[in-house]
């Protein structure tokens, strides 16, 4: 072994205080510790609540606040919503035209949980959802790091059924919990907890053992209504079981060391500039530590109040939600326009910074490696339809950018369902046809070398990306 390599082994760690930190992935200490030098594919998803603006072409506000581009594939033109991102123009593809064909009669406020899935969740009644795309693939990747995947959300948890608090669900389609604190996030990933860690998995192993143990001897006791309950029960406990596995293949790994200039772990939404910056950070160092390699970040709730109402304070103006029923009022579409626009300045920051970021091993960028979406499952006032996204990056995986795609039929313009600014719209018929956005999942699904051609019940992958 080298003198180098003796020096950099990925095994060195600093001790004091109960904290362990370590190097970040280096191809040095990599090569000499006989681990493999791929370069890692990630994913990562941001979701805003409340669509975005689209005043009509007859609206004076049309030529500056309405969200879509202008023009074709390659000579699209960026309104003032979108312009902040034309020094990434190259990075990112701008998409119309698609949407989740179980979801486009639902109500805007309860659409969030199937943006990730897919799922026929509905606007009232039962209610099942199904495996989020980030987890199919955390679930594909997930062994190589430390944690399968990060899930944060601005108001954290994982709110109720149609008013999901996080974007990411597992195989069983139940939620999984969003951490929405920033110094809760940063200790989850970069903070060791101490030399008794060990101690405390076993411990924790073995009462989960006991407990599944006693519970599922019941199973023969209770009627079946409480026999579904129980086993709904002991789905949840397997997931936990799935946690303490990966905890104690982990726990004598040293946690990366990482630069945390950039963070303010004690903001929250109402310090809406540097909470959002920080928990873009918070994605960003999970990313080039190799902490994990799948990420989603939900910016608020559909419906209602919240701590995500406060991120407009980012841009000086009132409560988020209330800016989509406001467009009427005298510079309503610019005040949505401004905040949809301070949104993708914040998304633009981080592609800048995974761009500005060469890989370890020196495959390109981590923006190379890395199809990173922003986007809603609404479009003009709570429609379920033509969502608005944006993928960057994702080069090194077969995806080109500077482009904008415009899906389906009879919207080639982006004004159907433009001008809506009451809740009879989204109950109105939208004649243009759309395809399902479970065609670009399979897409990305099989460029992570996921063996599948269906997602969501829908066969095929997306024409041109």
């Amino acid at each position: 072994m080298s003198d180098l390599s003796q020096g950099l082994n990925r095994r060195n760690f600093l001790r004091g205080s109960g904290l362990a930190l370590a190097l970040p992935w280096l191809e040095s200490t990599a090569a000499s510790a006989g681990e493999s030098v791929s370069t890692p594919k990630r994913f990562m998803s941001v979701y805003h609540p409340d669509g975005v603006g689209l005043p009509l072409k007859s609206d004076p506000a049309w030529k500056d606040w309405s969200w879509f581009p202008r023009g074709g594939e390659r000579d699209f033109e960026l309104t003032k919503v979108l312009d902040v991102l034309e020094p990434l123009r190259n990075e990112i593809t701008i998409y119309s035209g698609l949407s989740h064909p179980a979801s486009r009669k639902v109500h805007g406020h309860s659409n969030a949980d199937q943006y990730l899935t897919g799922a026929a969740t509905g606007g009232h009644g039962a209610y099942q959802n199904s495996v989020s795309v980030d987890q199919v693939i955390a679930q594909h990747t997930g062994d190589a790091t430390r944690h399968a995947s990060l899930v944060m959300s601005t108001n954290g948890g994982i709110g109720g059924p149609r008013g999901a608090q996080t974007q990411s669900f597992n195989q069983e389609g139940r939620p999984i919990p969003a951490m929405n604190k920033p110094k809760e996030i940063f200790d989850t990933l970069f903070l060791a907890k101490g030399k008794d860690a060990q101690e405390k998995l076993a411990r924790s192993k073995s009462a989960l053992d006991f407990l599944i143990e006693n519970t599922r001897s019941l199973g023969s006791k209770i009627s079946q209504q409480d026999q579904h309950k129980l086993q709904q029960y002991l789905d949840a406990v397997r997931d936990t079981e799935v946690k303490l596995e990966r905890a104690q293949k982990w726990v004598n790994t040293p946690v990366p060391e990482v630069d945390t200039q950039r963070l303010h772990l004690d903001a929250g939404p109402e310090e809406a500039r540097l909470y959002f910056q920080t928990m873009y950070e918070l994605i960003y160092l999970s990313f080039f530590s190799d902490s994990t390699r799948v990420a989603t970040f939900q910016l608020g709730r559909e419906n209602g109040e919240g701590p995500h109402d406060l991120l407009s304070k980012a841009v000086d103006l009132g409560m988020a939600h209330g800016l989509t029923h406001d467009v009427k009022k005298p510079d309503g579409w610019k005040n949505l326009g401004t905040y949809n626009r301070y949104q993708a300045s914040e998304f633009g920051r981080f592609v800048k910074r995974l761009k500005d970021t060469t890989e370890p091993n020196g495959h390109g960028t981590l923006l190379d490696n890395t199809f990173a979406m922003h986007g809603s499952a609404s479009s003009s006032f709570h429609l379920s339809r033509n969502y608005p996204i944006i993928s960057a990056g994702g080069k090194n995986f077969g995806f080109t950018n500077g482009r904008y795609l415009k899906f389906g039929k009879g919207n080639e313009d982006n004004q159907a369902g433009a001008g809506i600014v009451s809740d009879a719209g989204w109950r109105g018929k939208v004649s243009a046809d759309e395809e399902p956005l479970a065609l670009l999942f399979t897409t990305l699904l099989q460029r992570f070398g996921v063996e599948t051609d269906t997602f969501a019940g829908i066969r095929g992958t997306l024409d041109r990306v």
